[in-house]
């Protein structure tokens, strides 16, 4: 029995170099932080590309080996836990957690606010939503606060943030007033809210793991969907905004969709009477590979031209655009040079592609 409870208590063991190879394969998505069990520092990689663009997944190069220590009880990793506790009556101030809770409810609440739609739906006017954002700041100040071996309660840095919210009437920047919420939740939750956690978190099922990361990434992929339907915008040439569901559903009926479709339709129906391999071995001749179909259009010949015709049309196209038959300025002098370099490429091209043709018939005849 002893000896079973050491080997699961071994296959348990979180290792160093699953969490770098998971590190450097998923870590912008927080892959190495699920192994290690600290799901919700995972969402945060989710949702802010990597720890805030890269910057957390950067740092995690040599905080991983504390992680896995953390995650592993490692007993030098609880010594050193336990004396920081008694040498410190509440974790100290640190400036990346404190940077980190800025940053994580700043992005969450600018995205919440991006996603509130600005005109009425079924004439329902939902900016009234905008009464959540200080909830919004307050969640992203509380996840932070709660990775690791520190915890604190929401509800402080839920107060401070609605206690800012009239402030919303004198500040007429959006940005300046979520910069203030952001800043006062996060200072009174790291001042009066945070403490050591001294039990480790308690241990969940895998199903439940994946359902509650799973449900709160449906969650905020909601939240985008919401901006980019309902907010987002693209600019055209002449400098108008269109926004992106209408400009989306007006491209699926644009002449360049419906011709790739049909492309796409006449491809897929080609692969189910020919084959794959025969319809991925056309498309690849289609895409040009080694330059024969361009060669053609530059000489101004069809694909069947001749040898022959292709030579003649070589010679005079080489006489009538050579170089020094131009006596204009040095722009028209430049274009003369490219245009006489394509023609002598593309007859090199054709000229290959027959030396080739003729090797094949030698050995096939061989």
């Amino acid at each position: 029995m002893e000896k079973a409870r050491k080997e699961s208590e071994n296959e348990r063991r979180k290792s160093k170099f699953w969490a770098y190879l998971l590190w450097l394969f998923g870590g912008l998505f927080g892959a190495h932080h699920v192994y290690l069990g600290r799901d919700d520092q995972a969402f945060v990689y989710i949702s802010t590309f990597g720890g805030y663009m890269g910057l957390g997944w950067l740092r995690d190069i040599y905080r991983i080996p504390a992680y896995v220590a953390d995650a592993n009880d490692d007993p030098a990793f609880i010594k050193d836990f336990k004396h920081k506790v008694k040498t410190n009556r509440k974790p100290p101030f640190s400036t990346v957690r404190f940077a980190a809770e800025t940053a994580v409810a700043y992005l969450w609440a600018e995205l919440f606010n991006s996603a509130i739609p600005q005109d009425e739906v079924y004439g329902i006017n939902f900016r009234h939503m905008i009464l959540l954002i200080p909830a919004v700041i307050a969640l992203g100040v509380w996840t932070v606060g709660n990775i690791g071996r520190e915890q604190g309660s929401i509800w402080i840095a839920l107060i401070s943030a609605y206690l800012l919210y009239p402030t919303l009437y004198y500040i007429a920047d959006d940005s300046m007033w979520l910069f203030l919420m952001v800043i006062v939740s996060s200072l009174c939750f790291d001042t009066f809210s945070k403490q050591w956690r001294l039990k480790p978190k308690k241990k969940k099922s895998l199903v439940r793991r994946a359902t509650c990361l799973g449900l709160a990434i449906m969650l905020f992929l909601a939240v985008i969907g919401n901006y980019l339907y309902f907010n987002a915008v693209i600019t055209d040439s002449e400098g108008e905004e269109i926004k992106l569901s209408e400009a989306i559903q007006h491209f699926l009926t644009s002449p360049i969709w419906t011709d790739l479709k049909a492309s796409l339709e006449a491809t897929w129906n080609q692969a189910k009477h020919q084959g794959f391999w025969a319809t991925w071995a056309q498309l690849v001749d289609l895409t040009d590979p080694r330059g024969e179909i361009n060669a053609y259009k530059v000489l101004g010949l069809s694909q069947t031209a001749s040898q022959t015709e292709v030579t003649a049309r070589w010679r005079t196209l080489s006489r009538d655009n050579h170089p020094d038959k131009v006596k204009g300025s040095e722009e028209e002098r430049r274009k003369a040079q490219e245009t006489f370099m394509e023609i002598q490429q593309a007859y090199e091209i054709l000229s290959q592609a027959k030396n080739r043709r003729q090797r094949r018939n030698r050995r096939s005849d061989a």
